[in-house]
């Protein structure tokens, strides 16, 4: 499988698998876990996507715990986690609201726990997860340049920001912002035309992708035009429609890293089957027609 730079010494996979769903499985076994990671490794998927806040802030254990019990895995893996987001859950249950805190020391304090809860020694790629309205960009730039200096952390980047809020942010820091990691699926394609992905493009940043299945919503519509060609041009390449949706992605020149999520191991092993489709210029566009709704302008 194909990989993606992201700094000169910081690189993932072009698929990444999402664990956010991680400790929602029925089986959180360490060998279950062990399984989902060496069934991607099998494809050449090598990045894991984590958050402090999945699972309630129980996803990183549940991974660490599966580290732990197989820790050869870590040399074969990166780790790409994410702070900022306080909501009412876990060790922050007595919070009165959700909100989110880029402050330094909550940054410092959530790479601490992230490395402690996976029992890793370094994060390969921390994304301050949601733009904080609070955000002093000086003090929060000042505080990801100081976990990259400690060694705690590989790269950073962001996710869910506008490109005012990354050059904001840019602004007071040494370290350069690799990724944003962003909503873009068929059912959620505003970023192709707002900006989002141009900037990041002019910049040569590769974007990631979150819920590039639409949160299961394009598997869904059963009865739908766009569901209807997807499942045509599965037949024609002999693969399935999630296949088709990530090949969708990954054509774009942006070298768009979708983020995968599922914690079922059949479906997990059919992740690169998006390689194996071909995914013209005219077949894109059939495709985002559908989405739009309408023929382009």
């Amino acid at each position: 499988m194909d990989r993606v730079s992201l700094t000169n010494d910081v690189s993932l996979s072009r698929i990444v698998y999402g664990m956010w769903r991680l400790s929602d499985d029925q089986d959180t076994s360490t060998a279950h876990v062990q399984a989902k990671i060496e069934a991607c490794l099998e494809q050449g998927i090598t990045s894991m996507d984590q958050a402090d806040i999945y699972g309630g802030y129980e996803a990183e254990e549940v991974l660490g715990n599966a580290l732990k019990v197989a820790p050869a895995l870590k040399d074969k893996i990166e780790i790409v986690t994410k702070c900022d987001i306080v909501a009412p859950a876990g060790r922050y249950s007595d919070a009165p609201c959700k909100y989110y805190d880029t402050s330094r020391a909550h940054i410092l304090a959530s790479v601490d726990h992230s490395l402690r809860l996976m029992d890793v020694d370094k994060i390969d790629l921390l994304l301050v997860h949601r733009p904080d309205p609070l955000m002093d960009h000086h003090k929060t730039g000042a505080a990801l340049d100081e976990v990259v200096a400690s060694g705690k952390v590989r790269s950073v980047g962001v996710s869910n920001f506008k490109p005012w809020d990354w050059s904001l942010l840019q602004s007071a820091m040494e370290t350069q912002l690799c990724t944003n990691q962003i909503e873009i699926s068929l059912v959620a394609h505003e970023a192709f035309t707002n900006g989002d992905i141009a900037t990041l493009q002019e910049k040569g940043i590769a974007p990631m992708a979150w819920s590039p299945l639409g949160g299961g919503s394009l598997m869904s519509q059963s009865t739908n035009q766009l569901r209807d060609k997807m499942q045509e041009i599965a037949a024609e390449t002999e693969t399935d429609a999630a296949s088709v949706a990530i090949a969708w992605l990954l054509r774009h020149p942006a070298n768009i890293l979708p983020v995968m999520g599922t914690n079922t191991l059949s479906r997990i092993s059919k992740f690169s089957d998006a390689l194996a489709v071909d995914m013209s210029r005219t077949r894109w566009y059939e495709l985002y027609t559908l989405a739009l709704g309408h023929e382009v302008p």
